[in-house]
């Protein structure tokens, strides 16, 4: 593990661009500013440097470095606790508290793909390496949730539960909620077969399925594949709740190799992770 390395920083993390409380705040990390080696380190010049912000424990990665990188996010956070999770690539949701139970209880974390929490200091986390951190919030800043949105937990409904879940917990209507969408794997990248496909068409109709339809283009090379978009499809879950106030979705881990760790591209690779939690410092808009 590489020692004296620079602190990591807000330059090197991912911020929402949306309009809401300053109770809430949000990130998601890149692949600088923490202190993993190769083939977990920064990439520049065309090679693998120290410095490395690998999140992910069942990586390969010296632990040590990981707990290192871990505890550079929760400092620049300032959170008190992060509710790490074990996601299965499903459904379930959890709140944020009752994972940092359960962890403190069994000494492993909550298996699931979402957490959400109305209690500040409390960060929901979700890692990711090519599918889709959700991050959801009311305006107000009274309750925040993290999606892990992969194929498998898109087409299962994970965003509109959680949002579901979110706005229960902030006492507002699902469309008064704030979605973004973090770094994913791009429209460009994602190539897929005919059961991702046959998952989000099954079950819909109308506009909704000429809509899902449009996010899957042939494949121009290889016959029976497509390339999916996923954060297109993502959006029409969120638009089916009513959710108008949508941003991200534009960041391609697999093509951008300096800023991000992508499994498809690399195999062996880091996590990120996606963080949002309600700070214990900041006056609600709604006080």
């Amino acid at each position: 593990m590489s020692r004296n390395l620079p602190e990591l920083s807000f330059a090197d993390v991912v911020q929402p661009p949306w309009n809401v409380s300053p109770r809430v705040r949000a990130l998601v990390t890149t692949r600088d500013g923490g202190v993993s080696d190769a083939p977990f380190g920064r990439w520049r010049d065309g090679a693998d440097r120290p410095g490395g912000l690998n999140l992910g424990l069942k990586t390969g990665d010296d632990p040590a470095a990981v707990a290192s990188n871990r505890a550079r996010l929760v400092a620049l956070t300032g959170v008190r606790e992060a509710a790490w999770l074990e996601q299965i690539h499903g459904a379930a949701i959890v709140r944020a508290e009752d994972a940092l139970a359960h962890a403190r209880e069994h000494g492993a974390p909550a298996r699931a793909d979402a957490g959400v929490t109305d209690r500040a200091g409390i960060a929901c986390v979700v890692m990711v390496a090519d599918c889709m951190p959700v991050l959801l919030c009311d305006e107000a800043g009274r309750a925040v949730g993290a999606a892990h949105a992969g194929w498998r937990g898109l087409a299962a409904g994970i965003v509109e539960q959680t949002a579901a879940r979110v706005a229960a917990l902030a006492g507002v209507q699902a469309n008064e909620l704030h979605a973004y969408l973090g770094p994913s794997i791009g429209p460009n990248a994602f190539e897929v077969g005919t059961d991702v496909r046959d998952a989000f068409m099954n079950g819909t109709d109308g506009a909704q399925r000429n809509a899902a339809a449009k996010a899957f283009v042939a494949h121009p090379e290889n016959a029976g594949k497509y390339l999916a978009d996923l954060p297109a499809l993502a959006r029409l879950r969120l638009q089916r709740l009513g959710v108008t106030r949508i941003s991200g979705g534009d960041l391609c881990t697999v093509t951008l190799r300096e800023r991000f760790y992508s499994y498809r591209r690399d195999r062996e690779t880091g996590r990120m992770a996606a963080l949002i939690w309600i700070d214990e410092q900041a006056q609600s808009i709604a006080d």
